[in-house]
């Protein structure tokens, strides 16, 4: 798998999402300046393009360094309870703070998502039975348990329609001035790249990083703040997208190896490419109607999350 075919393969992929949609756009409508299709294009296809590449690089790079630090194939947002613990947050932001600017129920749900994440690790710490395919079992149960108390309390709050709402992931609302908050995943990503060689150090063990000198709960810490941050952005903007960052960082290490930094500029290349190609396909099955994102992902994603576990369990 080399990067100049990811490349080709994601502008490739990048053109014909500008193109697919239930509006008709042509590359020669946008020579023409004022016209409706041009308002189209620039005003929701081409920030939806920007939103499917940062959400499926950032959701990617989140469940490897998830699965670095915790040295667990099958650990990830959405085996881990990160995603739950973020949609409880979006709750609680709902709930308690109707008013707050959008960038305050990102702190909210933010400080929630890192919870969550620091919960499950202590959880992980603690489970003695470290067995490949039980661990993201205990995180499933313990997203299960954040998502039900969710459930519950918009139930009693009468926001059950609203919050279900975030279980959707959807790229169809994309427009411009919705998405702007998943730039902050750019900067983190640079940091993810910066920092890679010491998550792969963090995740031979702590003994083993201590003895080269580094501060191993720091790192760990360190790389849960920017998987909570990048999975908080995406949540609020697009909602949640499951297996994404379990099975592209599984593919990619695979073909490629364990070495993060490496690895990471394919696994964002990837995980770009499989949420582009599965949008273009949610537009194009039932056209002009659409699938949600988190539909299609979940039905493929969960088809290749089995095949990894049952190839894990085989090699096991």
């Amino acid at each position: 798998m080399k990067k100049r075919y990811l490349i080709a393969g994601l502008l490739v992929l990048s053109f014909l999402s500008l193109f697919v949609g239930a509006s008709s756009i042509t590359p020669a409508d946008l020579l023409n300046p004022g016209s409706e299709e041009l308002e189209i294009f620039l005003i929701s296809r081409l920030p939806r393009l920007i939103a499917i590449l940062l959400a499926g690089a950032g959701m990617s790079i989140t469940g490897l360094i998830m699965q670095q630090l915790s040295r667990n194939k099958f650990v990830s947002p959405t085996t881990a309870g990160t995603l739950d613990a973020t949609r409880l947050g979006i709750l609680v932001s709902m709930l308690l703070f109707a008013n707050a600017t959008t960038l305050e129920k990102m702190a909210i749900s933010f400080a929630f998502a890192l919870a969550g994440t620091l919960l499950f690790m202590q959880i992980l710490e603690r489970i003695k039975f470290k067995d490949a395919i039980f661990i993201p079992l205990v995180g499933l149960m313990f997203g299960n348990i954040l998502s039900s108390l969710t459930t519950f309390f918009a139930y009693r709050a009468d926001v059950i329609q609203n919050i279900s709402s975030w279980l959707q992931g959807d790229f169809s609302m994309i427009m411009k001035g919705r998405y702007e908050l998943l730039y902050i995943s750019i900067p983190v990503l640079i940091i993810a790249y910066l920092y890679a060689n010491r998550f792969t150090v963090a995740g031979m063990g702590e003994d083993f990083s201590k003895n080269l000198g580094l501060n191993y709960r720091w790192v760990v810490n360190f790389g849960l703040v920017l998987v909570a941050l990048i999975t908080t952005t995406v949540v609020l903007t697009v909602g949640m997208i499951p297996f994404l960052g379990l099975i592209i960082p599984n593919i990619v290490s695979i073909l490629k190896g364990d070495n993060l930094q490496k690895t990471l500029p394919h696994t964002a290349l990837l995980g770009a490419i499989f949420l582009l190609l599965c949008d273009i396909l949610g537009r194009v099955l039932i056209y002009p109607y659409e699938i949600s994102i988190s539909l299609m992902v979940g039905v493929i994603g969960s088809g290749i999350f089995l095949y990894l576990l049952f190839r894990g369990k085989a090699y096991a």
